[in-house]
């Protein structure tokens, strides 16, 4: 296992423009990835050499005000991977190949068939009904509750928060529940590190495109049912791959969020009042966790369309741009120094920004899953604590998201409501 205390410096092959390059990836990143953005800022400023997994090179931005300059700059910094000069050196089976490789859908393409797109996919989230969506999460968050409250315990990772926003996003996607389990395993596992990734997002995609036959011969009120009726026009063949990556994102995200969330409320005293109604609300936890413990730590990517500088580094045409997005949430020079600025504050980077950033519609289908999602937990289980030493929680090792592997409580048996899981 790689030190996570070393320096930043040492376990580095080649990186772009022939730099020594941080190896960004590895169980490195598992408990304090806060303190190694800082060392690693530390050593190299806000614009960092990287080596992703598989040797693949990039730059990594940690610093806010580059961050939201590559974000804002899509002429400068292109979605358009294909532009790529190292393509070459990463093999068929790389485990970000799913997230990095050009694919006709809204989360590659630029410009006006971007707006176009992007458009479509807005319009089709948009016109998910909220109050219908907090009622359904309710009645799913029961069902699941449902089957461990007269247990006593539970892990909620696994039966709570990696199942909620996926059976509720299959919902929004017409698909039927019993999909919902081999779903969220595949895109968890698209995620992962290894050649595993690579044919867990095939398998996805396959079922995305079945469902889209599906909803061509008979439509619904449901996102692919609107995409194909849209006026932007999107192809059929192509719909797939953006519900990819709404159901993808949307799952890993907000799975994260709820689970991180309910981590801090059950781990930090400023927050334990609040399990019996006290001052610190389940908003301002799921704004902390966007700050502290944001569920997207890194994106791939950004690709430069010429050479560029950027936090006094020179940045090649074809250079790869890795957001550092927990990064720029914690760079010192915009980060919030008090406690009570911070309450409220939403300029993190969480969701990325520009015109390439997380669609409004999603996140505000996410905060309603994770809100609800954390409201009914605590009213059905007021007196939920966990079940072992908080420093005992065990982060995933991942570069890409921040999440718990397990998250042990217990809590007093209670009778079952017969919710809809």
């Amino acid at each position: 296992m790689t030190n996570p205390h070393a320096p930043a410096s040492t376990s580095s092959p080649e990186g772009p423009d022939g730099a020594t390059g941080f190896a960004l990836y590895g169980p490195r990143f598992q408990r304090e990835p806060a303190e190694l953005y800082r060392r690693i800022r530390q050593e190299h400023g806000p614009v960092a050499p990287v080596v992703l997994e598989g040797d693949a090179p990039a730059w990594l931005v940690l610093g806010y005000r580059e961050v939201w300059h590559v974000t804002g700059n899509p002429q400068i910094f292109g979605r358009d991977s294909r532009r790529w000069h190292s393509w070459h050196r990463v093999p068929p089976d790389w485990s970000l190949r799913p997230y990095a490789e050009h694919q006709p859908c809204s989360f590659h393409v630029e410009g006006e068939e971007h707006r176009r797109r992007a458009g479509a996919t807005g319009d089709a989230l948009s016109a998910v009904d909220q109050f219908q969506l907090r009622a359904d999460v309710e009645r799913i968050a029961d069902g699941l509750i449902d089957a461990f409250v007269a247990r006593g315990e539970a892990d909620l990772i696994a039966e709570y928060a990696l199942r909620l926003p996926v059976l509720a996003i299959a919902r929004l996607l017409g698909l039927p529940d019993s999909d919902a389990p081999a779903l969220a395993r595949d895109i968890a596992a698209s995620a992962d590190e290894g050649e595993e990734a690579v044919r867990a997002h095939q398998r996805v995609v396959a079922r995305m495109q079945h469902l889209v036959t599906e909803k061509h011969e008979l439509p619904g009120d449901d996102i692919p049912s609107r995409l194909l009726a849209h006026p932007a026009g999107l192809p059929q063949g192509e719909i797939p791959t953006d519900l990819f990556f709404i159901l993808g994102a949307g799952q890993l995200t907000t799975a994260d969020w709820l689970g991180n969330t309910l981590r801090l409320m059950l781990t930090d005293d400023r927050f334990a009042l609040s399990l019996t109604g006290g001052r610190r609300s389940i908003g301002q936890a799921l704004n902390e966790v966007l700050w502290e413990d944001t569920p997207t730590q890194n994106f791939v990517g950004r690709w430069a369309t010429r050479d560029t500088e950027l936090g006094g580094r020179r940045i090649r045409e074809g250079d790869m741009v890795v957001l550092g997005l927990a990064a720029a949430n914690t760079d010192p020079d915009v980060r919030p120094h008090t406690d009570a600025e911070a309450l409220g504050n939403q300029a993190f980077m969480s969701f990325s920004h520009g015109e390439h950033g997380c669609p409004q519609a999603a996140r505000e289908v996410a905060e309603v899953i994770a809100e609800t999602g954390v409201e009914v937990l605590l009213d059905r289980l007021p007196d939920v604590a966990l079940a072992v030493d908080a420093d005992e929680l065990v982060w995933r090792p991942s570069v890409w998201m921040r999440g718990l592997i397990a998250l042990p409580v217990r809590f007093t048996p209670a009778p079952v409501r017969g919710g809809i899981g």
